[in-house]
């Protein structure tokens, strides 16, 4: 029964779906599976051993140790740790916290580094997700050479929205509100006062609601916003 309801766990990701059931089947066999309450800490780095964890439900954010800054968030259905792939040695400056209640399975890397030479499909897989990692932090570079804070601000509560949120009745996209603004000023690296000002004139305007669970704007806005 548990290997069948990790096998639930890893049916509703891409990165395996061409590996077929029987070894999706194989793979549960030496996989971890954890429930991590909201607040909770999740070791990247637990006793030595550097693991990849798969996010079947909720929300995380990794933190990098040095500064205690927002790297980046990672949604339901999405991989993160996956630099333990690469990096030598057995530490990580990163550490993950749950920003809900969320339900992982995680493997050790070198097992996952057996199984990507195995299977191509695997490693093409996660490739792609280390590329796209490394896409958005050099947009984030790009983004604080040529452009404002308040511009950097405002498009990253778009993607955030663009991203997160769910269509509700015709016109509204809505996200939980799981991000601080300290957090946001992390991920735009401007000042927890810009992101409070520019919030506070998007919502004034019209332009997006918010409180302490949601947050939210109309399809027109986020499309005219795009076009921008």
């Amino acid at each position: 029964m548990k290997n069948q309801t990790k096998y639930w766990f890893l049916e509703g990701f891409n990165l395996f779906k061409k590996l077929g059931i029987v070894n999706m089947m194989k793979i549960c066999e030496i996989l971890d599976m954890d429930q991590i309450d909201k607040g909770g800490i999740i070791e990247l780095n637990n006793g030595g051993k550097k693991n990849v964890f798969f996010l079947k439900k909720g929300t995380i954010k990794i933190v990098d140790q040095a500064n205690n800054h927002v790297k980046y968030i990672v949604k339901r259905g999405n991989v993160f740790g996956e630099l333990a792939l690469y990096e030598e040695g057995n530490k990580t400056n990163e550490i993950a916290y749950a920003l809900e209640d969320c339900v992982i399975c995680y493997i050790e890397s070198e097992m996952m580094d057996v199984l990507m030479q195995k299977h191509k499909s695997l490693k093409n897989g996660v490739l792609k997700i280390y590329g796209l990692r490394i896409k958005k932090l050099e947009r984030r570079l790009n983004d604080l050479l040529y452009k404002d804070s308040n511009t950097r601000i405002k498009e990253f509560i778009f993607d955030y929205l663009e991203e997160f949120g769910e269509h509700e009745e015709e016109h509204i996209i809505k996200a939980k509100n799981l991000l601080t603004h300290s957090d946001i000023a992390n991920l735009t690296n401007t000042s927890r006062q810009t992101v409070n000002n520019v919030m506070s004139s998007l919502r004034k305007k019209g332009i997006i609601t918010y409180d302490t669970k949601f947050i939210s704007t109309t399809k027109e806005d986020l499309k005219e916003f795009k076009m921008s």
